[in-house]
């Protein structure tokens, strides 16, 4: 039996994101509901990280093991220095390159736990996290396990009136998911390879290049 509401889908620009339509959702998560949206990866599933009722939401609509731990999603640096204990120079090198885009960094956080942070490229997603104002959690918008959701068409076939709003923002640029890479061991671990190669990453490391934010 369906718990919860119906989903309302709302279908917004990519380019030039609709305010009213961001606002709406940006509510949502704010006040504890769950929103899929379109970074240029897969759909993500967001959610406010400081309710743990959204949270735990998250875990049970994904059917996602509570081991997995999430990724906190940034539009700016604001949130990343005010959680993260301190960036690495390897991190900052991937921060610079890479950033906004296709690559969650683990850090230590400032209460000592390994935390995943990204900051995903497009406008729709950068906009609903900023006007959200709080940290975002956002896995991607799927039953786990299943193939990560390059529409909104896909976030229906397997969250079907399970969230509260999915952004309808048109087919995502990559389709998938990011690297995920540990900054915590020296110099860094790979632990999984997705849009950003392993190549690109040794690259990084060894040549430095200025923030692209």
């Amino acid at each position: 039996m369906n718990l919860f509401r119906k989903t309302r889908i709302l279908k917004i620009d990519s380019d030039e994101p609709e305010e009213e339509g961001i606002d709406i959702a940006a509510d949502i998560l704010k006040n504890g509901g769950l929103v899929a949206a379109p970074t240029e990866t897969v759909y993500g599933l967001g959610a406010n990280l400081l309710n743990k009722k959204a949270v735990e939401r998250v875990y049970r609509v994904k059917r996602r093991p509570k081991e997995r731990p999430l990724t906190i999603h940034l539009s700016d640096m604001k949130i990343l220095n005010s959680m993260a204990a301190g960036i690495s120079p390897v991190a900052q090198k991937l921060i610079n390159r890479f950033w906004p885009g296709p690559l969650t960094i683990i850090l230590y956080s400032k209460d000592g736990k390994k935390v995943g942070f990204r900051m995903p490229s497009g406008k729709i997603i950068r906009s609903l996290i900023e006007k959200s104002g709080v940290p975002v959690v956002m896995p991607s918008a799927n039953i786990f396990g299943n193939r990560p959701p390059k529409s909104a068409r896909d976030v229906m076939d397997d969250l079907d009136n399970s969230i509260d709003m999915i952004l309808d923002g048109g087919s995502t640029e990559l389709g998938i998911e990011s690297t995920v890479i540990d900054t915590t061991v020296f110099p860094y671990r790979i632990l999984r390879e997705g849009a950003i190669s392993k190549a690109q990453i040794k690259d990084a490391w060894h040549h430095s290049a200025p923030p692209s934010f």
